[in-house]
């Protein structure tokens, strides 16, 4: 059975000891860029790899990128060889909790055509809730040669966002905070506010208070209450920089609404260009 989406703690226990089974740990924090990779170190899932949202997760920051801009996918398909990842690997991504970032590997995996990619639902706190073990080993694999099929179309530049804006052919749900979002408080970006049009969804809107998303009838109902009828081929996710959209993104995939794209330049490489329109409140 291949996860595409979501994986639960049970499941995923059974398959610690499985070769065919990489679990990799994506905890980050944007104010201690390291700590992440120090609570790694400290106590992880049984075998569980690192990846590192700046170093592993991210290309080159320049001064018309936004915070997290994709990565060469050539240098992601290197990082995903030196994990040993072919196409029979089940790849399951987790965080400390509701999965804000581990998202982001999530959607890189599909991205470069690796579809068995699944979330740990609720992230560790709801893998030691369940019982869990945690320690320091690391499974050592055999580095691949992992070949990427990209899927060019999943990313939209700024440019083709502003163009399937003004042509009305696009719903774009920002996943910023809503106060963030109406330009009320802007505690990262120097610039307040949002892209004229975008329609904020919270990420944490996708959530329960355990950490784990919503069932799909109620996604569903959260997102058609947001966007309506619309179909996931009209929908772009943005947020900050990129990163908390793929959770939307993985959300709208538990939901039933597929083939959503994201801009991952997102806000942070929208007010890099002074010209772009800015909207508050």
């Amino acid at each position: 059975m291949s996860f595409t989406t979501l994986i639960q703690p049970a499941d995923l226990m059974g398959h610690l000891d499985d070769p065919r089974y990489l679990v990799v740990d994506c905890r980050f924090d944007l104010a201690d860029p390291s700590a992440g990779e120090r609570a790694w170190r400290a106590g992880h899932i049984p075998g569980a790899a690192y990846l590192h949202l700046d170093r592993d997760l991210s290309g080159p920051v320049s001064a018309a990128t936004g915070r997290h801009p994709l990565p060469d996918p050539a240098s992601f398909a290197a990082t995903l060889g030196r994990l040993g990842v072919t196409p029979a690997t089940q790849v399951v991504a987790y965080d400390a909790g509701p999965g804000f970032f581990a998202a982001r590997l999530w959607w890189m995996l599909r991205w470069v055509g690796h579809d068995a990619a699944a979330l740990l639902d609720g992230g560790l706190a709801a893998w030691t809730a369940a019982g869990g073990a945690t320690d320091g080993s690391v499974r050592q694999r055999g580095h691949t040669v992992f070949e990427p099929r990209l899927r060019e179309g999943l990313a939209l530049s700024a440019a083709a966002l502003h163009q399937e804006l003004t042509a009305g052919r696009l719903s774009l749900l920002d996943a910023r905070a809503t106060e963030r979002f109406a330009g009320r408080v802007e505690p990262i970006d120097p610039v307040a506010g949002h892209v004229p049009g975008a329609i904020n969804h919270p990420c944490n809107a996708n959530v329960g208070p355990d950490g784990r998303f919503l069932p799909p009838a109620e996604l569903a109902r959260r997102y058609a209450a947001t966007l309506g009828s619309q179909s996931g081929g009209a929908i772009a996710c943005m947020c900050g920089s990129g990163v908390t959209a793929c959770h939307n993104l993985l959300a709208l995939e538990v939901a039933g609404i597929a083939g959503a794209r994201l801009y991952p330049g997102s806000w942070s490489e929208w007010i890099r260009d002074p010209s772009r329109p800015v909207a508050r409140g």
